[in-house]
């Protein structure tokens, strides 16, 4: 029986995982212009941000927003500064971990059974909306990178909350027809090999493996 996270990925526009070595043919318009690709994201973006952009050196301008987007209320806050005047046309962004993780009164990271989630669900859901329908109003082509998982013993934060947060974020990107990037399920069975031990940071290589993802999706979307 398929979950119900399946369900929603079978429904939506699920951009097609590239493996290494895939064509890298320039996206460069016959204007001249070189396409802009604007990637928001929390450390896990950060991590596979350099790689990302060395893949697409000659196809398209890459860019991070400044630090980290961490959760989506700061994405809110901050929005219309990272996306400045200068026109996109792709976007490529995430928020999630941050959301998910147990914070104290203090706003420290500590364990879930002291704790509450710095966005509950609900609000992260509401909160992903408002971020769409700004992102939308840029006319760039948009993709919702899912939220990749939380390992076991993770400092602050439960294992199956990533996949519960993709799950209110799917049914978003379904109704604005936002691409969808799942790279939850291209880190998965993969975890052993590319993700640090109980923690939601990958290895370099790993971070790698993600850029070669993240890189199709964004050459995908640039297609005509």
């Amino acid at each position: 029986m398929r979950t119900r996270s399946a369900a929603w990925l079978s429904s939506l526009t699920i951009l097609p995982i590239f493996l290494s070595g895939c064509a890298t043919g320039g996206s460069q318009a016959k204007d001249g212009h070189t396409p802009r690709v604007l990637i928001i994201g929390d450390s896990i973006s950060i991590g596979y941000f350099e790689p990302t952009r060395q893949l697409l050196a000659g196809q398209a301008e890459v860019v991070h927003n400044p630090g980290n987007a961490a959760h989506t209320r700061h994405g809110l806050a901050q929005l219309d500064a990272w996306l400045g005047d200068t026109p996109w046309d792709v976007i490529h962004f995430n928020h999630g971990l941050h959301d998910l993780k147990y914070m104290d009164a203090k706003g420290a990271l500590v364990s879930p059974d002291v704790g509450t989630q710095q966005i509950p669900v609900a609000e992260y859901a509401r909160n992903l909306e408002q971020i769409v329908r700004r992102l939308k109003k840029t006319g760039a082509r948009l993709i919702f990178a899912t939220t990749t998982p939380v390992p076991d013993g993770s400092a602050g934060r439960i294992k199956d909350d990533a996949a519960r947060y993709n799950q209110a974020a799917l049914p978003i990107m379904k109704k604005h027809r936002v691409r969808v990037n799942d790279l939850h399920a291209f880190a998965l069975p993969r975890l052993a090999t590319i993700q640090r031990p109980k923690n939601v940071h990958f290895t370099e290589e790993g971070s790698r493996l993600l850029a070669e993802q993240v890189a199709a999706s964004i050459r995908a979307a640039l297609a005509p």
